[in-house]
């Protein structure tokens, strides 16, 4: 049985590989980048597992039918499911490039709504798979300058909540992770800021995240929240700025 990893050439993306992998399974990777390749390869050496390592461009409308096709050419039995791939910017809307809104609209939407709908068939005609989605903490966050990531992994979200109401009863499982700050450099937050982060336990590593989004997963769970504690304080807080506020902070540049 495969597990198919999409944004698996760093981050968070190779760390399930890895735990993935030390669970027995096989490993379909896949990433725009051509570093795939070499991540493939030392996953190679330190586990196992058969690894097929593929560079492609999720972030097209028919990116998730061809990946899906190429599963079916090669014969592979995807059990599990991990759409981790995505973009993350803080800029303003119409500052963004038109390619780049198509991207991110398809990378956290279209591309891993239609993966669950190609795969999860399979999935239930067997009776078994899982699927793991990478939501957001922002997904609760409506704010200037992060209007397109926070919009669309709040669609994602409320899909995944959705369908793991639907297949549940058809032995499918699928997990809504929602993290907050990650270490993986993704943020570009200052290197002390990070090292507070962590000390104070807001920030997460990578490989921690991915031993206990799959646990949560494999144990069939709705959601997993990481950090818990600081996710909902950080939600509680957002929740009272009035909108005259987010206002204000836009006059003085502050965000």
């Amino acid at each position: 049985m495969y597990a198919l990893i999409t944004g698996a050439s760093s981050g968070c993306g190779y760390e399930y590989a890895r735990v993935m992998a030390s669970r027995g399974y096989d490993l379909l990777i896949v990433s725009n980048e051509e570093a795939i390749h070499d991540k493939a390869a030392l996953l190679r050496q330190d586990y196992t597992v058969n690894v097929i390592s593929l560079v492609q461009n999720l972030g097209t409308q028919t990116a998730a039918k061809e990946l899906y096709e190429y599963c079916q050419t090669q014969a592979l039995e995807v059990e599990v499911l991990i759409n981790n791939a995505g973009v993350y910017h803080d800029r303003d809307f119409l500052d963004d490039s038109e390619a780049f809104n198509e991207l991110i609209f398809n990378l956290h939407m279209h591309t891993p709504a239609m993966l669950m709908y190609y795969f999860a068939q399979d999935m239930a005609k067997r009776g078994k798979g899982y699927i793991l989605n990478m939501c957001s903490i922002t997904a609760d966050i409506a704010v200037q300058r992060l209007g397109s990531y926070s919009a669309t992994k709040s669609f994602l979200r409320n899909l995944t909540r959705s369908l793991h109401v639907e297949l549940k009863g058809k032995g499918v499982y699928i997990t809504d992770v929602t993290p907050g700050a990650i270490n993986t450099g993704l943020y570009n937050i200052r290197p002390w800021l990070t090292k507070m982060g962590l000390v104070l336990g807001y920030i997460v590593e990578p490989q921690r995240l991915a031993r206990r989004a799959v646990r949560c997963m494999m144990r069939g769970k709705a959601k997993v929240s990481i950090p818990g504690v600081w996710n909902t304080i950080l939600l509680a807080l957002v929740a009272l700025v009035p909108t005259c506020l987010l206002r204000l902070i836009r006059r003085m540049g502050l965000f």
